[in-house]
């Protein structure tokens, strides 16, 4: 098919590989393949990694019948380092409009600033830019300025976890477009624009690590990670039920409740136990007495970091996600645990109706919706310009859902702010041609020389 508008997301779990696919904004396929090659959140075999991105990828492939060459793939919150950043750079003496050349000159320059040693940035969220230190902008191109300086959040990665990412997904074959924070990409579809302004926490339970994100003024405010996830919970029933982790993986999925109070000693199920003949009946009380023990230890850690921060106070309470969300009662848990108001998120599309594709899909998402000056961000983190473009070229459509338009107040401000400019630029212009046409005895040197300065 035509991948002119097809945009891949890559989420690397430790317990599972998940990929979307959409084009032109729309999801057209999602797969999810279990990866051997990760341990709470760390990558411990780039090979079996490797191999779980490539039959992920060569899987979606062929259910869309779509050629995929590279991805943009998402980096979890516990590797990253959150910094301020912010730089000048002269655009012009006599001042002149600010183009694509110039805002990444200054990303380039304000991330330089920031980075630290042993670490890579991996995303830029400006604040705001200013022309000539007064005028205070979104989008500053365009406008008439002498200098520019931005200002800004610098996410950075340590720079060894992140090249084993980048080369399990090289050795699967295929090239990473550029990295997108996952806590952004999910609350960008698990969030709505309040929920996202006024502060919500985003509590991820995947399967190595469980994290809880603040996100406020659409930004990472504060990250708690806890290093145990789903797969320590199928580790506890396997060895309580002397039965294999596949199958303690398979019992929690088919029977596992997160609250107790849901479920019922009447009803039993049988278990292949080690050292013992036939099988055993376990009761549904049983086992979920056994996960809810692993996640009361969980949210309570969890829970810690967030009151000390006063996250438990925002507004949009706790969204949860990612697999173990599927456990039934676990809203409830973390609402009487944490005294908060809770709900579960998952994606509503055809195909992907499982909180394990959250990340994905958000991931997806995040890069269809970024701007114009994200887009130049992107190229002035990682060197590149994306599908073609150039400086002074506006950033290519076919991988944006939608672009922010300029606010009503900040088009006048730009409007005014230039017409000033040009007045001051033309007063300046008569001024240099009076004194020209007075000095003429001085020859056609210092007149070109005036011209070209």
């Amino acid at each position: 098919m035509d991948n002119s508008n097809l945009l891949v997301g890559l989420d690397i779990g430790t317990t599972s590989v998940k990929a979307v696919v959409a084009d032109s904004g729309k999801v057209i396929g999602a797969v999810a393949i279990p990866n051997k090659g990760m341990r709470h959140g760390n990558i411990i075999d780039i090979d079996e990694t490797a191999s779980a991105i490539s039959r992920a990828l060569k899987e979606i492939a062929d259910k869309t019948n779509a050629r995929i060459y590279s991805v943009v793939t998402g980096i979890p919150v516990g590797l990253l380092q959150l910094e301020t950043a912010s730089d000048l750079i002269n655009v012009s003496d006599n001042g002149q409009e600010v183009g694509n050349s110039d805002v990444k000159r200054v990303l380039r320059a304000a991330v330089k600033s920031a980075v630290k040693n042993e670490r890579e940035p991996i995303a830029f969220l400006p604040s705001r830019f200013l022309i000539d230190g007064k005028t205070e902008v979104d989008d500053p191109r365009k406008m008439i300025a002498h200098s520019l300086a931005v200002q800004g959040i610098l996410l950075t990665a340590p720079a060894s976890p992140l090249h084993n990412i980048k080369k399990a997904i090289e050795r699967a074959g295929y090239q990473n477009n550029f990295f997108v924070p996952t806590p952004l990409a999910i609350a960008s579809v698990a969030l709505d624009e309040s929920e996202r302004t006024f502060g919500s926490i985003i509590l991820d339970l995947g399967g190595g690590v469980t994290t809880a994100t603040v996100i406020h003024d659409g930004q990472i405010k504060y990250a708690n990670i806890d290093f145990e996830g789903g797969s320590d919970i199928s580790n506890d029933i396997s060895v309580v039920l002397s039965t294999s982790k596949k199958d303690a993986e398979q019992i929690k999925l088919d029977y596992g409740y997160a609250d107790p109070e849901l479920a019922s000693t009447k009803d039993k199920f049988a278990v292949n136990s080690v050292g013992t003949d036939g099988q055993q009946m376990v009761d549904e009380v049983y086992l979920s007495n056994i996960i809810n023990a692993r996640l009361m230890q969980t949210i309570e850690r969890i829970g810690k970091g967030l009151n000390k921060h006063d996250a438990l106070k925002l507004p949009g309470g706790i969204i949860i996600t990612g697999g173990n969300s599927l456990l039934q009662g676990i809203d409830n848990i973390v609402a009487k645990a944490l005294g908060v108001k809770t709900r579960i998120y998952q994606p509503d599309q055809i195909g992907m109706r499982n909180p394990v594709y959250s990340a994905a899909y958000g991931i997806v998402n995040y890069s269809y919706r970024m701007s114009d000056i994200d887009f130049l961000v992107i190229s002035a983190i990682y060197g590149k310009s994306l599908l073609g473009q150039t400086d002074d070229e506006p950033t290519p459509e076919n991988l944006k859902k939608s672009k922010r338009p300029a606010a009503a107040s900040e088009t006048k401000v730009k409007e005014e702010y230039n017409r000033h400019e040009m007045l001051k630029r033309d007063k300046k212009s008569q001024s240099k041609q009076k004194n020209n046409n007075q000095n003429k005895d001085k020859g056609i040197k210092n007149f070109l020389k005036k011209f070209f300065d």
